[in-house]
């Protein structure tokens, strides 16, 4: 596997998954935008400006990526709390990243995004019951039903795979 690309692998969960799993993984949902926003601190907009492996994303985009994700996950839990299996709607994230405000705009814009939107995620993830974490939506271009608990793992696995693009790269550009 690539190092660059997946830094973390892959996200893999087969099984039951326990309380515990569960809310392991909403911490790290919940501690997403505060080390995403420390991830970047002090960075210059030409160290935003580099990719962090060749053909990859500047660390800018990945910031708006995270932000841009987040934002179709948090709509798709709403999706499957309030209807039966929606068949939900994929964008094309690559290009969503080569749009202006991904290329260009300040990454404080989509920090100030992501802690909102966490904020909000986390109160309905918190007051969801057991049930509903069976709850589940339809991915069209996969055809898999996806259960709700799996996606929360998915998503931590999500903001920890894009920190550590950033953090890697810091770490090797020797930038503190």
């Amino acid at each position: 596997m690539d190092e660059l690309r997946y830094p973390i692998g892959l996200f893999e969960h087969e099984g039951e998954i326990t309380e515990e799993q569960l809310g392991k993984w909403m911490a790290d949902i919940a501690s997403t935008p505060a080390r995403l926003r420390e991830a970047v601190a002090g960075l210059s907009d030409e160290q935003l400006d580099t990719p962090y492996r060749a053909g990859g994303w500047t660390l800018r985009q990945v910031v708006h990526h995270v932000a841009d994700s987040h934002m179709n996950s948090y709509t798709r839990f709403k999706l499957a709390l309030t209807e039966e299996e929606p068949t939900i709607r994929p964008y094309y994230e690559e290009r969503w990243a080569e749009l202006s405000d991904g290329r260009s705009a300040p990454v404080e814009l989509s920090l100030v995004l992501l802690e909102s939107l966490h904020s909000r995620w986390m109160i309905l993830l918190q007051e969801m019951q057991q049930d509903q974490f069976a709850r589940a939506f339809v991915h069209p271009e996969s055809g898999k039903t996806i259960r709700l608990d799996w996606n929360v793992g998915n998503y931590a696995w999500h903001g920890n795979h894009h920190i550590a693009h950033i953090t890697r790269l810091r770490d090797r550009k020797g930038w503190q």
